[in-house]
């Protein structure tokens, strides 16, 4: 299936995405960034409080605590836009520590939790844990069409810029 580096490379993108996208978000106006844009959790405000609650108080709380949180998906976890672009950005660093001490034992079973709604559910370890990375990225990008739909500009957000990047360093 899938091993911790590769787990590792997708953690590190997550931290680079999300900051390239934050640096993006800090020309939105208030009014676009609070503003219904479409998006299934309504604003840029309402999608990075679903990351935030997504990512990391349910999923991290899952992985790291086998604590299954009975929390909505539409949670408006911060509504301050600073501070909640920075906790997004510090939280995603603790995908890094974690997945630096995880027993790859671990990625050949199950994850047993319960669903933000308390239902119980079994799946496999290592593609819920890929679900996490990839469940931001979809969210990254319907964020980057709202942007440019508003008239701003977008980073590139493919990891292969992020693999460029680092190889210039």
């Amino acid at each position: 299936m899938v091993n911790i580096e590769t787990l590792q490379l997708l953690a590190r993108y997550n931290i680079w995405a999300t900051a390239k996208l934050n640096q993006s978000l800090a020309q939105v106006s208030d009014t676009d960034f609070y503003r219904d844009s479409g998006l299934f959790f309504q604003s840029i405000s309402g999608t990075l409080n679903h990351l935030l609650c997504g990512e990391h108080e349910l999923w991290f709380a899952r992985f790291a605590y086998g604590h299954s949180p009975v929390l909505p998906l539409n949670t408006t976890i911060e509504q301050d836009r600073y501070v909640l672009v920075q906790a997004l950005q510090d939280k995603a660093r603790n995908w890094i520590t974690f997945l630096d001490a995880l027993d790859p034992k671990l990625l050949l079973g199950n994850l047993e939790y319960q669903t933000s709604t308390g239902q119980p559910k079994s799946l496999p370890y290592s593609a819920t844990l890929l679900h996490v990375f990839n469940h931001a990225t979809h969210h990254r990008g319907q964020m980057s069409a709202a942007l440019t739909a508003m008239g701003y500009p977008c980073p590139e957000l493919d990891l292969v810029f992020m693999l460029i990047e680092q190889q210039s360093i």
